[in-house]
């Protein structure tokens, strides 16, 4: 049982890691076991075919979102609250960017898939209200109460479909974590026009941050 768990896990990374190299789609099932120097039947023994991977890299995908985006505690700063939601989401959509990068084709193609995106993602926009209100009550930014649910949708959308859009506007370029960042600081641009006097500063500092990020990983790539 051990060995199986061992090779389902290998299956699953090496999957990730093709995914992301060359594109979901053009990734069989025989790529996946070549690239691990195992059977196609040994591979099938795990898992019925390429969608019942994705479908499992979801479930992960979908584990680490559960387990790292938390909403904000009433001892937590708010914008150290909105630093570390950027950070993971952001994390979480370079280690799996291929899901971005295609996604409406991958749940087209996947009913059941769909649905469960569905579900995860509407207690993503929940946790992402939470912060938006946290940092209201902190005096972080001011807006409308009725405008908070529309602008976590906002921040979803820019989120959810980023790498897409890098994807269009450079088919054949690849996607780094440079690129990411650049993600994170259309994200907070966001945030400015909202953005009290007192905290305007600190916005703008982390502005700064994601950008030498950025560039760090523009220089070392």
């Amino acid at each position: 049982m051990e060995k199986k768990l061992r090779t389902k896990d290998k299956i699953l990374q090496a999957s990730i890691a093709l995914f992301n190299d060359v594109g979901e789609r053009q990734v069989t099932t025989n790529h996946i076991a070549a690239h691990l120097g195992i059977s196609p039947g040994n591979l099938y023994y795990h898992f019925r075919n390429k969608e019942d991977i994705v479908r499992q890299i979801f479930k992960e995908y979908a584990k680490l979102l559960d387990t790292r985006i938390k909403p904000p505690s009433a001892q937590t700063e708010a914008l150290d609250a909105l630093a570390e939601y950027l950070d993971v989401v952001f994390e979480l959509m370079w280690r799996f960017h291929f899901f971005y990068a295609n996604l409406p084709d991958i749940l087209a193609r996947d009913s059941a898939l769909q649905q469960d995106y569905a579900r995860v993602q509407q207690g993503v926009l929940e946790r992402v209200i939470s912060v938006l209100k946290a940092l209201k009550a902190k005096s972080v930014i001011e807006i409308a109460d009725e405008d908070i649910a529309d602008f976590a949708h906002s921040i979803k959308l820019l989120v959810t479909f980023w790498i897409s859009y890098l994807k269009t506007q450079a088919p054949d370029k690849p996607i780094n974590q440079a690129s990411v960042y650049q993600g994170v600081l259309k994200v907070l641009l966001l945030f400015k026009p909202y953005a009290t006097a007192q905290a305007l500063p600190r916005i703008t500092k982390l502005q700064q941050h994601y950008a030498q990020l950025a560039l760090a990983e523009q220089t070392s790539s």
